[in-house]
């Protein structure tokens, strides 16, 4: 569930020249517009995201923002049901949208002269949304089934899902993004139009667009579609802190299931809440040790070792709220979790006792830049990666940072963080633990059996 994708050092012989710079504009209604152009082929890439997501959520509408995402493609009064995709697909184009905890992004990639068609659209379900109760019924069905999919019918994901809720107590990052289920079953077409209005604004919005295109020209097709909106007065949301824990806090989850599972997590700032700016950059190399490739700890000293058949270990700094520091294991056959878990503690004790050596210091920080250069490649990502940074309210400059502060992270800041942050005072455990499956039974794991909590 962690694992990362890295590639080999080779990579870095021939690293790319910086990419081009960002272009910034801001319309008169506050709608930020990022425009970086790449000439490397007849396209263009544009998104346009919204700070909102499911950190913005409260009890009783949770998956909003989600079922939103869904209803942005059922219509507006210029254009029916379905119609958005169907012009998308004419003009030889893919789109498709996404929700995070911290926002919620629409995204079109098309040939480079058919980008005016990608921002009338946009600009159309910005703010003329209709969102009909008997399309809004459909879709929280097609929702609800998917949570039934993608989690209850999956024990590691319901896991998962139970780690986040006792990880945290009060920060809105304990609430999965889908929504929980009975939220979903009483969502109101009241509760949606607000959230549409409140959300869906000019000023709470980023457009990014990466391609073979002019900035000078986006700009007026930005101003021509987008600068007549008008804008809403968007509140933005407190940001919660989590209360301190006092121990370590483990649950059990009971499923159907084949295979145990482990997910350890201990609290970690983020960027925009590190008490010092490095304290972030030295977890993203710490998680690079455990898991940084098949050379790193994990797969080297615990998989290969014969105690678990599957072990990793992630990190995201770019959130908007303290997060956690991810490890998650999966046993070997004739092992128990008991073992797994003394074998990544183990891993943590002796972060927190060695510094880590020199030459694999830079192993693994030539690696975590290497993933970083090779997803630059695309243009996607650097629209992925603009449009991220700035609507979690990091700015999209610090994607220029990134390379350049890995690389100065030493051996002393990593054993550091390492002490400082995984502790058991922020840690919790989940374990699932496997129920027997009927004949022919798949894994579900959906409200079936005990969540105890200790």
């Amino acid at each position: 569930m962690l694992q990362r994708t890295l590639i080999g050092l080779a990579a870095l012989v021939a690293l790319p020249a910086g990419a081009a710079p960002v272009h910034e504009f801001t319309l008169d209604n506050g709608l930020k517009l990022l425009v970086r152009e790449d000439h490397r082929a007849p396209v263009v890439v544009s998104q346009v995201w919204y700070k909102v997501g499911s950190s913005y959520e409260h009890n009783g509408i949770t998956g909003i923002s989600h079922v939103l995402e869904h209803m942005m493609f059922k219509g507006t009064e210029k254009h029916a049901p379905g119609e958005f995709s169907r012009i998308i697909a004419a003009n030889g184009g893919r789109e498709n949208a996404f929700t995070g905890r911290d926002y919620t992004a629409y995204f079109q990639q098309l040939e480079e002269s058919r980008l005016e068609v990608s921002f009338r659209l946009e600009a159309d379900r910005m703010r003329n949304l209709l969102l009909p109760k008997d399309e809004l019924a459909k879709e929280v069905q097609v929702v609800m089934e998917e949570r039934r999919l993608r989690t209850e019918d999956d024990p590691q994901s319901i896991t998962y899902e139970r780690f986040n809720a006792a990880a945290f107590v009060t920060s809105p990052y304990r609430n999965p993004v889908i929504g929980w289920m009975q939220d979903l079953e009483q969502l109101r077409l009241e509760d949606l139009q607000h959230w549409y209005r409140r959300w869906y604004a000019p000023n709470n919005a980023t457009v990014v667009v990466v391609g073979n295109v002019d900035p000078d020209e986006v700009l007026a097709l930005a101003r021509k579609h987008f600068g007549p909106l008008s804008a809403e007065a968007v509140q933005p949301p407190r940001r919660v802190v989590e209360v301190p824990q006092r121990g370590v806090r483990r649950i059990v989850v009971q499923a159907q299931a084949r295979l145990p599972y482990l997910v350890m997590g201990y609290k970690a700032p983020v960027l925009t809440t590190a008490e010092r700016e490095w304290e972030p950059y030295a977890l993203e190399v710490l998680a690079g040790i455990l898991d940084g490739g098949d050379s790193a700890r994990l797969p080297s000293e615990v998989v290969r070792a014969g105690v678990a058949a599957r072990a990793g270990a992630g990190y995201d700094a770019n959130a908007r709220l303290e997060t956690l520091f991810l490890l998650d294991a999966t046993p070997a056959n004739g092992q128990g979790l008991d073992a797994v878990e003394q074998a990544l503690n183990q891993q943590i004790r002796r972060l927190k006792q060695e510094p880590v050596g020199e030459q694999e210091l830079a192993r693994v920080k030539a690696q975590v830049v290497a993933d970083d250069v090779y997803q630059r490649d695309s243009v996607f990502y650097q629209a992925m990666q603009i449009g991220m940074l700035e609507t979690v309210g990091l700015g999209w400059q610090r994607g220029e940072e990134y390379v350049e502060r890995i690389r100065a992270v030493t051996a002393e800041q990593v054993q550091e963080v390492a002490k400082k942050y995984l502790q058991e005072d922020r840690l919790t455990v989940a374990v699932l633990d496997p129920q027997p499956m009927g004949a022919g039974e798949t894994p579900e794991a959906g409200g079936k059996g005990a969540h105890r909590v200790h």
